[in-house]
This record gives C-alpha cells, sequence and structure tokens, in this order.
C-alpha cells in the first residue's frame, strides 16, 4: 500500500497542505498554507507549515511587506530558508505582482488618475527599487499596452525618452500615462520627475501625442502631476 492511498491524517505534516489543495483546492488553503508548499519542507524539526507561518508572523502577515524583501534578505534572516526557498518565495511575489486583476482582462479605460493610479499599482507598489512605466491609450482612453520602461536603484531610474516615443508610434497610441513608484513612500516629485514630465508633454506636443498624466505611485497612495496642474510646470 503507497502513501498516496494513506488518509490525510496519515501523511507527514509537511505533506498536509498539498494534500489539501488537492483534496478541497487552492481557496481552501490559508496563506500559511500555500506558503508551505512553495518551501516544500521544513528544518531542523521545523515543519514547513510552521516556517512558513514564522516567516509570515514577522511579516505581521502582510503579503505587501514581504513582497519587499529580496533573496539575500530572506536568507539572512530566516534560519532555514536556503537559496532554493528564498527564490521560490521570491518568484510568487512576483508572479503575484504582476497578475492583474480580472477586470483589466477586458480593455480598461482610464478616465482620471484614479483609475490610472488602480491600474498600474499592483505592478510597482511594492518594489524596492524604482521602475518607470507607460500606459498607452486609444482615442477613447481605452488601454491598448503598457510597458516598464526602466528600472533602477532606490533613488531613481533613467529614463530615454525617444524609446518612449517609439513605441508609442509602433502601437499607434494617441495618449500616453507615465508613472512611477517610490520606495521610499514619499509622493513628493524629485526635480529629476518634473524635468522628465516636462520633456515628455513636450516630445508629446509636437508628435500630437498628449501626455495626460504622471503618477507617482507611493505607499497606498499617488500622485498626480495632472491634478496638480503640473504637467508642463
Amino acid at each position: 500500500m503507497t502513501d498516496r492511498n494513506l488518509p490525510m491524517n496519515s501523511w507527514a505534516a509537511d505533506e498536509l497542505p498539498r494534500e489539501k489543495l488537492l483534496a478541497q483546492g487552492a481557496s481552501a488553503l490559508s496563506v500559511s498554507e500555500l506558503f508551505a508548499i512553495l518551501l516544500r519542507s521544513g528544518v531542523g524539526g521545523e515543519t514547513a507549515l510552521e516556517l512558513s507561518r514564522r516567516i509570515l508572523a514577522d511579516n505581521n502577515n502582510d503579503l505587501n511587506q514581504l513582497a519587499r524583501r529580496g533573496v539575500r534578505e530572506l536568507m539572512n534572516k530566516y534560519k532555514g530558508v536556503g537559496m532554493a526557498k528564498a527564490a521560490a518565495i521570491v518568484a510568487a511575489m512576483e508572479i503575484g505582482r504582476r497578475r492583474r486583476p480580472e477586470t483589466q482582462s477586458i480593455r480598461s479605460v482610464i478616465r482620471s488618475s484614479k483609475d490610472a493610479y488602480q491600474y498600474i499599482r499592483p505592478f510597482i507598489e511594492d518594489l524596492d527599487h524604482e521602475e518607470f512605466w507607460v500606459i498607452y491609450l486609444t482615442h477613447s482612453n481605452q488601454v491598448k499596452g503598457s510597458e516598464c520602461l526602466s528600472s533602477g536603484g532606490m533613488d531613481g531610474t533613467v529614463i530615454d525618452v525617444r524609446l518612449l516615443f517609439r513605441s508609442a508610434l509602433d502601437v499607434k497610441a494617441s495618449y500616453l500615462i507615465v508613472a512611477h513608484n517610490h520606495p521610499g513612500g514619499t509622493l513628493k516629485p524629485s526635480v529629476n520627475d518634473e524635468r522628465v514630465t516636462r520633456k515628455i508633454y513636450e516630445g508629446g506636443s509636437l508628435l500630437d501625442i498628449k501626455l495626460y498624466d504622471h503618477i507617482i505611485v507611493g505607499a497606498n497612495n499617488y500622485y498626480s502631476f495632472a491634478d496638480e496642474g503640473k504637467l508642463n510646470a
């Protein structure tokens, strides 16, 4: 008789979450049980489930907080978490970040700064480094696509405005919204933020591709250049 034929309560502790998933579906599992499946095994007498609970508790059971941790940080901070386990956690967080809400599977329409913020925040809100994104819009404000143009350090990222408009012309965008995050949480635009915004605004005016807004994403909030009247300030 193989282990597969044993009742669930006879399985090893590290295997219980996986069997629960198979029997009841992923939605039946707690976050700690889902993480236990990622970790696969415990260490030093601690089960994978116990290890996952310890990591989550240390991050206040906040997945956004955990998502800000890198591989090396996880390895150094949590005993029993090696390269494979840390990489699995970071990869899972990144997959979750890139997954668009179901409402975005239908072409989104952006009519306000809040719409733009809600669209872009899943991509950049929890990052520990800056990324600069552009959202391409049709003449009726429908999203034609979006992409990350630049990824940098904690203090900023370098933007090639020529590449931005080359992509915009390729997809035949009528309007643009650009966005980037401030990992430190502050929403105040830097001098460089203002300079880049002005440069994109002026370039768009020459090409008849209007810049609608520049959104700065912070911790659960945002700054809109358009709302503040600073698109061409």
